[in-house]
């Protein structure tokens, strides 16, 4: 991969290394979602129930009849595995900097460790560029490889396909919570949603490093394709195992993001996953990271907050908070990466 070689780095800490064999996860949520499709009342209803028993025991679910397009994915996978095959200088043209975040990256920190992968960020929508760029200001304008015939609209017409399923998906977990279908929706105006094209080398050590180390998504939803190697673990809630997600045909996984924790006043719990990698296989994913406007101030919905369940977070603002970790991802920090566990309120008895 360009040239990336095994290093101290990458050294995980003894206790989050990966076990030699890691159990395959058995009772994941496989949910399908092609009743969504004959607007039957009742079928919906059943199909958010689901999804929210799903999201309360587990903080993610499987999903098939997603009405993605085949066609669209493999346009998709096709253009991420050409603009990793090209020679490290010419994704070198298009790598990110610390004020510029999207493009080509093969440094990027989990916890402070070095991740084994590479990577390739892209926004389906631009926001406007800022009149006058701030001081630590981060300007989110793609960098699109040059010469590789296709490789944008590919990426574009996944990307629109991606929006369609979040959309459905958020309503169906607004229902989930008794809520107004579209009651989340109004959050996502100006989004701040990026995708992510994942390259996994085989890896010389992989008993000492990881893909992605352990960690949860900050956003409200996560759309993952994974082609058919493996790799995912998710920490199972009842014994705190790390259990690997088995690739499925034609399926998405979707993760619960710490935004729809909050909103949900812990109703649902997002999961904390990790990447393992191998030394035989290469592997590739595509992350599609479902994210409010900027200037969302995050907290629970006043739905679902009562004099006996009060608010269990402080207001936090998005576009902060999303900075700070983008630029925790970017380097190794002295300190401990901003997590939604800063904004919890004190329960006093």
């Amino acid at each position: 991969m360009g040239g990336l070689s095994m290093d101290q780095s990458f050294v995980q800490a003894p206790e989050h290394r990966p076990k030699p064999t890691v159990t395959e996860a058995t009772g994941i949520p496989l949910i399908d979602l092609s009743p969504l499709t004959a607007g039957d009342a009742a079928a919906v209803d059943a199909l958010a129930a689901e999804i929210g028993a799903a999201s309360r025991d587990w903080g993610f679910f499987v999903v098939t009849g997603h009405g993605v397009p085949a066609e669209a994915v493999a346009r998709a996978t096709a253009a991420q595995r050409a603009f990793f095959a090209l020679p490290a200088e010419r994704k070198a043209a298009v790598r990110r900097s610390e004020a510029a975040p999207l493009g080509y990256y093969e440094s990027e920190h989990t916890k402070n460790v070095r991740d084994w992968k590479e990577v390739f960020d892209l926004v389906p929508r631009e926001p406007p560029p800022p009149a006058a760029v701030a001081d630590g200001e981060l300007v989110f304008e793609n960098k699109w490889p040059e010469d590789l015939p296709g490789f944008r609209e590919a990426l574009e017409e996944y990307a629109r396909a991606m929006e369609e399923l979040a959309f459905r998906i958020l309503e169906l977990i607004a229902r989930s919570l008794n809520l107004r279908p579209d009651r989340l929706h109004g959050f996502f105006k100006d989004q701040t949603t990026f995708i992510r094209l994942n390259h996994y080398p085989p890896c010389p050590s992989p008993d000492l490093a990881l893909g992605v180390g352990r960690h949860k998504d900050a956003g409200a939803l996560t759309i993952l394709y994974q082609d058919d190697v493996g790799g995912l673990d998710v920490r199972r809630r009842s014994d705190g195992e790390w259990v690997r997600v088995k690739p499925v045909p034609n399926s998405f996984i979707i993760n619960v993001g710490d935004l729809i924790q909050v909103w949900s006043n812990d109703r649902y719990e997002s999961a904390e996953h990790r990447v393992s990698v191998n030394s035989a296989k290469e592997r590739f994913s595509m992350p599609y990271f479902f994210n409010p406007a900027s200037y969302t101030m995050v907290e629970p919905v006043e739905e679902l907050v009562s004099e006996e369940d009060p608010p269990r977070y402080d207001a936090y603002n998005w576009g902060d908070f999303f900075s700070t970790r983008k630029n925790s991802n970017f380097k190794k920090l002295s300190v401990e990466n901003i997590q939604i566990a800063h904004f919890k309120k004190t329960v006093t008895a």
